[in-house]
């Protein structure tokens, strides 16, 4: 298992990572209803990592609220999911786009605005990236083979699709994985103008940018493919973890 960022991140203290899910319709067993939920896959990336995973449904939000579930974590995961509403960066719907789910897209802008304002580590996993960057007023490819002209990025039928990922030379991604790495995608868009205060930290072999972040000293990061996928390779999720027990030490030390 490769966990870096800090090895002793499954000693000391161990930060409360928050999570965002569906709330959607599900059935289990008997039951078929509508619920909140993530594949376990993520929390069990959290937890070997040394967090703990506390899940944060989609529900009416106001900038209040926003501040006191964040006032209870330590570090913040925008998970995967469908396609962010194109009209929120200014675009019509292209034929393949998901219908949106607003109520989510909501909930997760409110709580990436909250957490930007006070400094908590953020990291976006693949629609998380999408949403970061759209929140921070960047736009969105809404179709990659209209781009790139193949469907490898989102092979269909939940089969995951391999990418020969590069980081940036210098960025906290590329201290994270190093220079380079394969990945697990499944994506069928991507981020084309960048938002404000972000940078790339990775392309693939098609030029598409599989991860962005914000310089400096706060840890901001998204990547557009599913680290969750190979939980042999923990350092994406031990970055984050070390990153917010860092941010929760020097709040009590405060």
């Amino acid at each position: 298992m490769v966990l870096n960022a800090s090895d002793s991140a499954v000693t000391g203290l161990r930060p409360v990572i928050g999570l965002t899910t569906y709330l959607q319709q599900a059935k289990s067993g008997i039951w078929d209803k509508r619920a909140a939920f993530l594949p376990g896959i993520y929390l069990e990336g959290v937890t070997l990592a040394g967090g703990i995973p506390a899940l944060l449904p989609p529900q009416p939000v106001d900038a209040d609220i926003a501040d006191r579930i964040l006032d209870r974590i330590d570090g913040l995961i925008v998970t995967g999911g469908r396609d962010v509403d194109p009209s929120s960066y200014g675009h019509d719907p292209h034929p393949t786009t998901d219908e949106p789910d607003c109520g989510r897209d909501v909930w997760e802008f409110a709580l990436i605005g909250a957490a930007l304002r006070r400094r908590l580590p953020v990291l976006g996993i693949c629609r998380g990236a999408q949403v970061l960057n759209v929140a921070l007023g960047g736009t969105l490819h809404q179709h990659l083979p209209d781009i790139v002209g193949h469907a490898r990025h989102q092979q269909g039928n939940a089969v995951f699709g391999t990418s020969s990922i590069r980081a940036v030379a210098g960025s906290r991604l590329a201290g994270l994985i190093g220079a380079d790495t394969t990945a697990q995608c499944y994506h069928h868009q991507a981020i084309d103008r960048l938002g404000d205060g972000l940078v790339v930290s990775a392309r693939d072999t098609d030029g598409v940018i599989e991860a962005v972040e914000m310089p400096g000293d706060d840890f901001v990061l998204a990547v557009q493919w599913h680290p969750e996928e190979t939980l042999d390779d923990l350092r994406v999720f031990a970055g984050l973890v070390d990153a917010a027990r860092a941010y929760t030490t020097e709040r009590v030390d405060l």
